[in-house]
């Protein structure tokens, strides 16, 4: 993605068009809608307020993005994230977010470290309580953190859009009584090689941190894939 393409989705965000784009791709991720259910522009535009032009719109984007497939003479139908999509997506991000921690390695702010030292420690803190929604907004926080220090726009915004797309089910797998704790190491030692501004072990340590996030979803269920998926 080029940077007239990141201009334009960001200016876009704030279209009539984008506005409903938007809400209706978080609504998908996060569960509103199931799986092949029918969304009918008439009923979306009321609850929006908006007419039916945004939402037709809007609807030929999501099936840009392959989140919903637009049957021509019968509707639009949800298709959402496949579990072969949630392996892809691990995959790349586990690559993008490594180079995203070497880069936040040599950028850094003291502010940005000082939030990223902050936020473990909460992370610690909640987790020892069970607070899971607390673990869940810190956990976010953290990634994003990276993503900003990176100093690079081309990857934040890369890797915000992967964060989202598994939203969900990253919810359901740091509610795991035995990756919350292990996610919170994880997270510290990733901190620790970008304290002591070692660019390799931070990149291998974030690659290995959605690796291992990654694994933890097969081995409780929450994705099925083939025995013989050779792509990790």
């Amino acid at each position: 993605m080029n940077a007239k393409n990141v201009k334009e989705e960001v200016t876009d965000k704030y279209s009539l068009r984008g506005r409903v784009f938007h809400r209706l791709r978080e609504d998908i991720l996060s569960g509103k809608y199931q799986e092949h259910e029918e969304l009918r522009e008439v009923t979306i535009g009321e609850e929006l307020g908006v007419s039916r032009t945004p939402v037709r719109e809007a609807f030929r984007q999501l099936e840009l993005e392959g989140l919903i497939q637009i049957i021509p003479n019968k509707g639009a139908y949800v298709v959402g994230i496949t579990d072969e999509d949630v392996r892809d997506i691990y995959i790349i991000r586990s690559r993008l977010e490594g180079l995203a921690a070497r880069w936040a390695t040599l950028h850094i702010s003291d502010e940005q470290l000082e939030e990223l030292e902050e936020n473990v420690y909460l992370a610690k803190f909640h987790a020892e309580k069970g607070h899971l929604e607390q673990m869940f907004d810190l956990d976010n926080r953290f990634h994003e953190i990276i993503y900003e220090a990176c100093n690079s726009k081309m990857l934040e915004h890369q890797l915000k859009d992967y964060h989202q797309y598994v939203l969900r089910i990253r919810k359901r797998t740091l509610s795991s009584a035995a990756r919350g704790p292990k996610s919170n190491l994880e997270h510290e030692a990733i901190l620790e090689a970008i304290k002591a501004g070692d660019a390799d072990r931070a990149e291998e340590l974030a690659h290995q941190h959605l690796i291992n996030a990654y694994k933890n979803m097969v081995e409780n269920g929450l994705i099925r894939l083939s025995d013989d998926d050779k792509r990790l």
